[in-house]
């Protein structure tokens, strides 16, 4: 597309066709960026406002207007559904403002809309019900007045500009008029649109005041950074430098909340970096900023752990949205800082890393009110076995090695295989294509010999009840010895997984031991085995 050659008309056709999602295309207008920037600036004004009622069309906005029309108030749709609508992203998420009482406002709409149920918070003055898969949430336009040792505001009645100033952000300040005199107006007080285009994050009014009275807007600006791909304007960004320290006020479950967002992004590293610029990530974790740095002895250096895992974080994101794995991703060298050593004839060494990572879990978790149930149990899982795939790669694929792994993942094998691959960031691309073949081998035979032998998720064919009462014994070190040795003959392939082969190797083991084999008869799932003449 020759935008040289475009009128403005034919620029602001090509937007109302598109229905508003100018932030997509607006690199194909970069030679000319001016016009199509001004342009973009009006498009409250010029834009076919047919686009915009679409947009808005079905009962929950006509309801929200009737409503509001009935109790003399003005109501606005505000916030992030108004961001989403204009950069194309769908949401069924509305916040809806009005000139009088929201709570009032949410009850009335509710009645018309046949809504049985409607949550209602009278300290902060808010209403939020479901409508089908529409989530709306109704408050009062207001003024907001900070305390310094607090995020939690003192509210008083305000205007819809006042409501829009309170707002973080001004692409998060756009309200859309839902007044019938004004049914569809975007309302863009501070610029938005303007910073849509620009695709900036910038704050409404002062970023110091905006981040000192609420500092999670700081975690806020980094994620929206990261996750629309915009650039936070140099002046917003030092004001967060300036005040990362107020972060401190903010309970840590919900930084962890913006921290899992910014995991989840396509490109989570782009959201770490910005931590760490800011000052912010060495406050909330300090524990992964401890990676950053390569130190060199007698010539002898290893890469940045700091700057490996955010690359290992951003391979393993086009692959998955687990998540837990992308946590794994973040933590698989975590222990490196502490396992380091340097040997003058082989160099560093980070012996044992992957154990001590696992053991550290549990703290981390605990300090970034994490939860601490089978999410963390994956987590270790995954840190503890990340480089078992690898080493299996770097020599012959054996059956037993295989069998031994998938033991040990059980069902986790696909997302740890995942792992392994993202955790290959060498330049030397001999060395990737090296790797990745044999990993393939390594996919196939894991296929292969579970097809065969039915190992996730593994439990002894024998247990060690069964063991005890074939032999009368009490709980003790040789039921271990006889339940180890069933185990290496499955691994090692020397016997099937199954109940009868591993029977009789445990008489076998039994004999060795010296034990006395009682011919008890012994339950079998789905059948009955005698192993002698039981009554």
């Amino acid at each position: 597309m020759d935008v040289n050659s475009f009128s403005g008309q034919s620029i602001r056709n090509f937007l109302n066709q598109t229905h508003f999602r100018f932030y997509l295309d607006l690199t194909t207008f970069a030679a000319s960026k001016p016009l199509a920037l001004a342009l973009l600036c009006q498009i409250h004004t010029e834009m076919d406002q047919k686009a915009l009622l679409k947009s808005i069309e079905g009962p929950v906005f006509a309801k929200i207007a009737e409503a509001s029309a009935v109790l003399d108030t003005d109501a606005y749709v505000i916030g992030g559904f108004v961001r989403d609508l204009l950069l194309g992203r769908p949401s069924k998420d509305l916040d809806v403002v009005t000139s009088g009482d929201g709570i009032e406002l949410a009850n009335a709409v509710a009645l018309l809309l046949k809504v049985q149920k409607v949550s209602v918070f009278k300290t902060f003055g808010t209403a939020m019900f479901m409508y089908h898969d529409w989530q709306i949430e109704f408050v009062g336009a207001r003024k907001e007045s900070y305390s310094s040792d607090s995020r939690n505001p003192q509210v008083s009645p305000g205007t819809i500009e006042d409501d829009q100033k309170r707002r973080d952000f001004t692409i998060n300040a756009l309200a859309i008029s839902l007044q019938k005199n004004s049914f569809g107006q975007l309302i863009d007080t501070f610029g938005g649109i303007n910073d849509l285009a620009n695709r900036v994050i910038r704050t409404p009014g002062n970023p110091d005041i905006t981040f000192t009275d609420d500092p999670l807007r700081m975690m806020r600006a980094i994620r929206f950074a990261s996750q629309l791909n915009f650039e936070i304007l140099p002046e917003t960004l030092d004001a967060i430098t300036r005040n990362a320290s107020r972060i401190s006020i903010i309970t840590m479950e919900r930084i962890s909340e913006e921290l899992n967002k910014i995991i989840l992004t396509e490109k989570p590293s782009a959201g770490f970096y910005l931590l760490d610029k800011t000052g912010l990530l060495d406050l909330i974790f300090p524990v992964f900023t401890a990676l950053k740095g390569a130190e060199y002895i007698d010539g002898k250096g290893h890469k940045d752990n700091f700057k490996h895992t955010l690359e290992v974080l951003d391979r393993i994101a086009p692959n998955t949205n687990n998540l837990w794995l992308r946590w794994s991703a973040l933590l698989h060298d975590i222990a490196k800082p502490v396992t380091r050593r340097f040997d003058p004839q082989t160099g560093w060494t980070f012996h044992g890393h992957e154990f001590r990572g696992m053991k550290m879990i549990p703290s981390i978790f605990t300090n970034l009110r994490l939860p601490l149930n089978e999410k963390l149990k994956y987590v270790q899982k995954m840190v503890l076995l990340h480089l078992r795939p690898i080493i299996l790669a770097e020599d012959i694929v054996t059956d037993s090695a295989v069998r031994r792994l998938l033991i040990e993942a059980g069902d986790d094998i696909d997302d740890l295989m995942t792992l392994c691959e993202a955790d290959i960031t060498s330049k030397n691309l001999a060395k990737v294509q090296k790797y990745m073949a044999n990993f393939e081998v390594v996919r196939t035979k894991l296929k292969e010999i579970e097809e065969k032998d039915n190992l996730r998720n593994w439990q002894p064919p024998v247990s060690g009840e069964v063991i005890m009462r074939a032999f009368g014994l009490a709980p003790c070190k040789q039921v271990g010895i006889i339940k180890n040795a069933i185990r290496e003959a499955i691994l090692e392939g020397e016997i099937h997984n199954n109940f009868e082969e591993a029977y009789q190797l445990m008489l076998r083991e039994g004999a060795i031991l010296g034990l006395f084999f009682l011919n008890q008869k012994v339950d079998v799932p789905g059948e009955n085995l005698s192993t002698g003449n039981a009554d």
